[in-house]
């Protein structure tokens, strides 16, 4: 996995876990009432950004930041200054960073929003989820629309060029009425770019309880698909380009789609760091994830543990990281090629795929491919070796699962 340390610019993923409260459908590693250790917590995040910097053995090359969550709009501006400086000490932050921050629209002010700008974040993503007040009672989001939509209009007043909106359809109860108007309201804030994710009931979370218990109806998939082929057709006729399965981007400066950049190393598969309470991370050739619990996070990285002699071997392992998954040849193959498909446009490409892994993309997985084929769920895009991407087709946007269970 030389080529991950010496060729690919890194993206680092900083997760922030506190909340003010937990969402009914959210199985993400977050706690509510924990802010009281929000300074520990930075110092601990502060210290694992030196160590792995400290075991790479040289300044990693950043080309994108992300904080999620959580709410990472919790953290004081001061806290998030603390981290940054950190990563300025530790990493070659590339010229174009970008600097991802996750917010709930309910904890931003005007003033924290020009905290966060002046600091260096350039790239904001609001959880508006949804605009009707039935539909984030039921979510049980802590905010409305009226704050989405001042949210956006500060955001824009502090020089904030890129600005995502998250929404959630398929909701149980939810009209296609209803969704049609979320998405109206929210392309009518001028949003940057946005990510459109179908309700999943996660296990263990209060609404999965709910339906589990017939206290909920359960969400309609023929309905939540009706949803999402409106939704890619409204986008379209306003502009957006759909380049992964759940995100549309408009073209910003000389024709560049402003999608998300940090993503895009994932479902590329490329390497990034995990920092924080149960952040995962892929470099080195393994797969890393952190403890989960905020405090013991915290104690692994306090001052009076030993964490001396991290070396180059032990890269990018931390005193935090709890799982190592060894990654070998054929699982990074299908790997690249099940969270590259992802990308709706872009796909696979043949080419980049050989240089990689020196073996063609069509003869790594020729059974697999030709099935998918005949199914109507695969194509192949592009003249010549270098255009030759691997892409699903429509209907295979709609049936994803059904392509990925092969490559697993």
């Amino acid at each position: 996995m030389v080529y991950c340390l010496k060729m690919t610019p890194f993206s680092l993923y900083l997760h922030i876990p506190f909340c003010t409260h937990r969402c009914s459908y959210c199985d993400f590693n977050t706690y509510a009432g924990l802010e009281n250790l929000v300074p520990a917590y930075v110092q601990a995040l502060c210290r694992e950004i030196e160590l792995l910097a400290e075991s790479a053995g040289k300044r990693l090359p950043v080309h994108t930041v992300f904080f999620g969550g959580g709410t990472p709009s919790l953290l004081p501006a001061d806290e998030l200054e603390r981290v940054l400086q950190a990563l300025f000490a530790s990493f070659e932050l590339l010229a174009g960073l970008e600097l991802t921050m996750e917010a709930n629209p309910g904890t931003l002010s005007q003033a924290y929003l020009r905290d966060l700008r002046s600091l260096g974040v350039n790239r904001l993503s609001l959880g508006m989820q949804s605009a009707a007040p039935e539909e984030l009672s039921l979510l049980e989001r802590e905010h409305d629309f009226r704050q989405v939509t001042r949210a956006v209009a500060w955001s824009r007043g502090a020089g904030f060029e890129d600005v995502n909106l998250d929404l959630i359809f398929g909701l149980p109860y939810q009209s296609l009425a209803s969704w049609q108007k979320n998405l109206e309201l929210a392309l009518g804030l001028s949003p940057d770019h946005l990510s459109l994710y179908a309700l999943t009931l996660e296990h263990g979370t209060p609404m999965a309880h709910w339906v589990e218990r017939g206290l909920l109806s359960e969400p309609d998939p023929d309905l939540a698909a009706e949803m999402y082929e409106w939704a890619d057709d409204k986008l379209n006729r306003a502009g957006f380009a759909q380049y992964e399965i759940s995100n549309w981007a408009l073209e910003g400066e000389r024709g560049r789609l402003k999608v998300c950049r940090h993503n895009l190393q994932y479902w590329r598969n490329q390497p990034y760091l995990g920092i924080g309470a149960g952040a995962h991370g892929f470099a080195g050739g393994v797969r890393t994830a952190n403890v989960r619990a905020p405090q013991a996070y915290i104690h692994r990285l306090s001052a009076d543990e030993n964490h001396h002699g991290l070396g180059e071997k032990d890269f990018p392992r931390t005193p935090a990281t709890s799982s190592v998954e060894p990654i070998d040849r054929d699982r990074e193959m299908r790997d690249t090629l099940l969270m590259g498909l992802r990308l709706t446009e872009e796909g696979v490409s043949e080419h980049t795929f050989a240089q990689r892994f020196g073996l063609p993309l069509s003869g790594a997985f020729s059974g697999e491919i030709e099935m998918l084929q005949k199914s109507g769920l695969l194509n192949w895009a592009g003249e010549g070796k270098q255009a030759r991407s691997l892409r699903l087709t429509p209907r295979g946007r709609l049936l994803g699962n059904q392509v990925f269970m092969q490559f697993v």
